[in-house]
This record gives structure tokens, sequence and C-alpha cells, in this order.
């Protein structure tokens, strides 16, 4: 190993040490419920209720998440960790509540704090009931004080949000490939329009021949005779 592939490996052991690997997404979740959630009520702002002799809006306010709880079937309810949540083949959640208000002849009337639903819970993020406990309190709690969490519990089985890394839209990307003995210039494009998506790309060797890849035909087509179909 070379001396810049080692120091490489040390910066990257650094960061994850540091960082750990959730941290992008236990960021994006907080950030998601701290503004996001809040962010998108305020987009809708109301709604009309277009009722025969007396229409009426219902404007809605402020989000208030509350702390993760189970409903017996007795009606009972309790907070629940995610160890219980594995065990009973539950969803670690927590309910939603949405303010909302009716709106009368321009009036505010009433204002009352309605459940909507649950939100599932990332875990170790900031409404998860383990965030910033010690390791004895996660240990008491049936958890693992070296689990990064940036994952739920969907009726009992962890699940994670697939990060997906894609080409913009109708841009160009460029690059080299040198893994063969001479280098292969190569760009690709997806070409998007309302309905339809498809992957482009072209290839130039050393003969400095273009050669084009497109969806549905199974092999490539040289730059020349491609341009001589198009009539250009």
């Amino acid at each position: 190993m070379s001396i810049s592939d080692l120091d490489l490996w040390l910066l990257m052991k650094a960061y994850f040490e540091d960082v750990g690997l959730a941290r992008q997404h236990l960021d994006s979740y907080n950030d998601f419920i701290e503004y996001g959630l809040q962010k998108i009520v305020h987009e809708v702002g109301e709604i009309s209720i277009d009722a025969p002799e007396y229409p009426f809006k219902i404007r809605f306010g402020r989000v208030e998440i509350g702390r993760p709880r189970v409903i017996e079937v007795d009606g009972s309810d309790h907070l629940i960790y995610p160890m219980e949540a594995r065990l009973r083949n539950l969803t670690y959640s927590s309910p939603l509540y949405l303010e909302m208000s009716y709106v009368r002849d321009d009036r505010e009337e009433s204002i009352e704090l309605v459940h909507i639903g649950d939100i599932p819970i990332m875990l170790r993020s900031k409404i998860c009931l383990l965030y910033n406990n010690s390791a004895n309190e996660i240990i008491a709690a049936g958890g693992d004080p070296n689990d990064p969490g940036g994952y739920f519990i969907i009726n009992g089985s962890e699940r994670v949000m697939v990060g997906l890394e894609d080409l913009a839209p109708n841009r160009i990307l460029v690059d080299i490939d040198s893994s063969g003995s001479k280098p292969v210039y190569r760009a690709k494009v997806f070409s998007t329009t309302v309905g339809f998506r498809a992957r482009i790309s072209c290839k130039m060797k050393t003969n400095n021949l273009i050669n084009v890849s497109i969806p549905g035909v199974p092999a490539e087509i040289p730059f020349v005779i491609l341009m001589r179909g198009l009539g250009i």
C-alpha cells in the first residue's frame, strides 16, 4: 500500500469514528422533523369546504409530534422502546398532531389539535427515546450502545432508506475509463421528458470512433451510422 493510500484510509477511518455511518440519514430525518413537516403544512395553508349553505375553511397551524407509544387492545397506551417494537412485531412510531382551526367569514372560531396519524421514528434521531442516552441507559432499555441508528422498525423488522446516486436529467457527464491499457472516453446522459426517461451513453475509443448505446438496442451503434439514420 502506498503512502497516499494509507493516508486516505486513515482519513476515512477518522471520519467514520467521528461522524459515523448513519449521520447522513439522521441529519436528513432530523431536518425533516424540525423544519420539513411544518414547511409542507405552510405550503398547503388551508382547504376550502364547499358546503351548500355554510361554506367554510380549515386552516392548518403548527405540527406537533408526541413521544413514541403503543396503544394496547384495551385502549391504554404507554411509551415504547425499540426493543419492545422488535419483540412484539410493532412499528416504532409517534403520534402526529396538526393544529386545525375552523374559519368562517375570515374569522377563526375554534382551534383544535387533531391526531392525523403516526410517523415512524428513526432510531437515534432527536425524537427517539434513546437519543443522547448514556451507554448504561441504552443497555437498560434493551438497546446496543454501539448501534449507530439511522433506520426504522416497521412491524418488528428493521428498515433503512436506501440512498441512490443518480445523474441529473438532461445533463451530460463525461469521464475517462483508465482501467484498460488505453483510456476510453465516455459521455452519458439521462434524456428526460414528460413520462419518458432513457439513459444514452457514448464511448470514444482509441481509434477515435464513437459508439452510442441506446435502450432497446442490444449492440452499440457507430455514431456515424446513427447520424445518417437520423438524416443529419
